[in-house]
């Protein structure tokens, strides 16, 4: 893996904070993972898969 840093709004840090005190994830930065992960799945993944591209 490697490290990225980004800047999120205080609201987004909140949740996954709250996330993460309900043990929906075990950190912040997992839940990041599967966030990222899910979203590439369905916008990028899941496109290619179906013969899907944006064209210009």
């Amino acid at each position: 893996m490697k490290l990225i840093t980004l800047y999120l709004p205080e609201p987004y840090i909140k949740a996954l904070d709250r996330l993460v005190l309900e043990q929906f994830y075990p950190n912040r930065a997992e839940a990041i993972r599967v966030a990222i992960r899910d979203m590439l799945t369905i916008e990028v993944w899941g496109r290619q898969r179906n013969g899907w591209r944006k064209t210009n």
